[in-house]
């Protein structure tokens, strides 16, 4: 089959897998794609490229499937790299697709316009797949490559890099489906020895991480089998649904929990990776009897024994895991059911005055929601925890930590499901870093909520300083009149500055059924009463 020009190619590609929507900047090398896909599907513009992978992230997350981001070559790419690292961490589908200047030029080093040295090792550096497309006969095929690098397991983002003089050329292409992505299963063997473990357990525990949201029906089945209690990390998230009576969440850390697990004679884990800052880094005792289910073989046993090591789909684990599940010991499911009510009563008193802001964000959306977050004390401390979640495609969140990308998420997320509301939850310091895209905002006009927590900087590392340090460093900012910052970019604005404010005003503000700003005046509201501090170790 033959196409004009490049544009016209990647249209039919994205079309095949199932996009509509793409994030992204113009410039003159990347201008044929921009404009076919401006043409026949919709191209977002927004401020800066690293916002451009974010909301694909964000826009793939939401529905369950990859999202697309079009940036230039150069800096632009390398304005990409950070969110591409996002991705890569989160084990998310986002194809990049960016510019490269003319075949003729490349690798020449004589300062060619937008021109880097081996833009692609870098891409490699920072992506599961990276590729170069070398004519205007082979583009096809390697988008769909890079298709289906990003859609295997364990996911990651794919980055193309596309000669401008080749995005002009006549292309010429054959139709194709992408194969499945392989999917490994576990050994009999070794399911029949997890197995054999599973159904000695009395005191089972169970740990979801993202990985564990594939076998979302499988792993309900399984803690009504056994009365065990759901841990989850963050990314496991609503892979049972939060209001669930057997779901703890994400409170391994906490001294009840660590309590439950050190009385727990089984622990089985279902793709999760163990992140330093959900074990209190790697401090945190699981019980010597583990089962590990995870697909990424890599994992299994790097951060914690496993007794049993299943290498493999979570669904399929789960599905031959099942017929050897028997019931805990009388008590068991009570006492899970007391350290669920526990952990969540501990937390709400905790926040103080935030915990009526944590209630009217639940009351004010819908069962299905999207909440996004970036890294900012409101997340880290009840966002990431208290918020229920009831689906992981609701739960929007930066897995590798970086500040500022939230807003550029909850965009993609608000564009990949516009028939439901979302929430942003962001601070003054990471909404500054990506301030620009209020304008995306203002544009594209989703159904977005955009929560302003506003401190004075960031609060986060504020804490961490008058906790163990003498002086504050780089973390007291100056914040804009959020106000008229919301009114010079024709957004609606709205303030709580006292607990009895939130519930009317998420409510009016999810009603607008439009973008609005509301800002959360945090000095107004009134302190923690226990200064949130990021779960890491300060050496001496």
């Amino acid at each position: 089959m033959r196409y004009d020009n490049g544009g016209d190619l990647l249209v039919a590609v994205l079309r095949e897998l199932g996009i509509d929507t793409v994030f992204g900047i113009v410039s003159v090398h990347n201008l044929p794609l921009v404009e076919a896909v401006d043409r026949e599907l919709r191209f977002v513009p927004v401020r800066h490229e690293a916002s451009a992978v974010n909301a694909a992230d964000a826009y793939g997350r939401a529905r369950g499937t990859l999202g697309c981001a079009l940036t230039s070559t150069g800096t632009g790419a390398g304005n990409a790299a950070g969110s591409l690292i996002e991705s890569l961490s989160a084990g998310s589908s986002v194809l990049h697709i960016t510019g490269q200047v003319e075949s003729e030029f490349l690798g020449s080093g004589r300062g060619f316009i937008h021109e880097t040295k081996d833009q692609l090792g870098m891409l490699t550096a920072v992506s599961a797949y990276a590729a170069s497309v070398p004519d205007a006969e082979q583009a096809g095929r390697i988008l769909r490559e890079a298709a289906h690098a990003t859609l295997t397991a364990p996911c990651g983002p794919a980055s193309v890099e596309w000669p401008i003089d080749f995005q002009y050329a006549t292309q010429t292409d054959e139709p194709a489906e992408l194969p499945a992505p392989a999917v490994p299963a576990p050994a009999a063997s070794e399911l029949a020895a997890a197995g054999a473990l599973l159904a000695s357990a009395r005191r089972p525990l169970i740990w979801a991480g993202g990985g564990a949201v594939t076998a979302r029906g499988e792993l309900a089945r399984l803690l009504e089998s056994t009365g065990a209690g759901l841990l989850t990390s963050n990314s496991g998230r609503g892979a049972v649904p939060e209001d669930h009576k057997q779901v703890i969440g994400n409170f391994a850390t906490t001294p009840t929990v660590r309590a439950l697990l050190a009385d727990a004679d089984v622990l089985l884990t279902i793709g999760t990776h163990f992140r330093s800052n959900e074990t209190a880094d790697y401090t945190l005792k699981l019980p010597g009897a583990h089962i590990q289910v995870d697909i990424d073989e890599a994992a299994l046993g790097r951060v914690y024994p496993a007794t049993h090591s299943l290498h493999g789909d979570a669904a399929a684990a789960l599905t031959g895991l099942l017929p050897h599940a028997r019931p805990a010991e009388s008590g068991w499911a009570d006492r899970v059911a007391a350290v669920r009510t526990e952990v969540r009563a501990t937390l709400h008193d905790s926040i103080g005055p935030q915990a009526a802001i944590c209630d009217a964000i639940r009351a004010a959306l819908p069962r299905e929601a999207v909440v996004a977050r970036d890294v900012t004390i409101p997340s880290s401390s009840w966002g990431n925890r208290l918020l229920e979640m009831y689906d992981p495609c609701d739960n929007v969140f930066p897995r590798g930590g970086g500040i500022g990308q939230g807003l550029g998420m909850g965009i993609g997320a608000a564009l990949a499901r516009p028939d439901t509301p979302t929430v942003v939850i962001a601070g003054d310091g990471g909404l500054a870093v990506h301030l620009g895209e209020l304008l995306t905002l203002a544009q594209e006009r989703p159904r977005l909520t955009l929560m302003v927590f506003n401190d004075g900087g960031y609060g986060v590392l504020r804490n961490m300083q008058d906790r163990y340090g003498e002086r504050r460093s780089g973390v007291d900012l100056v914040t804009p009149d959020f106000e008229l910052l919301a009114r010079a970019c024709g957004l609606p604005y709205l303030r709580i500055a006292a607990e009895e404010h939130a519930g009317p005003v998420l409510d009016e503000a999810v009603a607008s059924g439009g973008p609005i700003l509301v800002e959360v005046d945090l000095t107004a509201l009134g302190p923690m009463k226990n200064p949130f501090t990021p779960p890491v170790r300060i050496p001496g």
